[in-house]
């Protein structure tokens, strides 16, 4: 079965990410807002790929000078979402 979050990203030219997760693959994503070449890339790139994967590839890419970047959001996205998950098992 599917879910859907709905992220709001910080620091970030895109605003919004909406990640539909089916048995820990990305099933689809949307970026609101952001640079839509870039993010219409790591979209396509990343769909069918299992969301661990997704974090390690992602996490801790910057832009420019900012803290984070839409990549890294979306991997802070998907580790909150890992760590709700688990604490929903016990």
């Amino acid at each position: 079965m599917s879910e859907i979050i709905n992220y709001i990203t910080q620091g970030t030219c895109c605003n919004q990410i909406r990640i539909e997760i089916d048995n820990n693959t990305i099933k689809n994503v949307e970026f609101f807002g952001g640079c839509n070449g870039n993010l219409q890339g790591i979209r396509n790139l990343i769909i069918g790929m299992n969301i661990n994967e997704v974090v390690k590839k992602l996490k801790g890419i910057l832009c420019n000078s900012k803290p984070t970047s839409c990549p890294d959001q979306l991997a802070v996205c998907l580790e909150q979402y890992i760590k709700n998950k688990e604490k929903q098992m016990v």
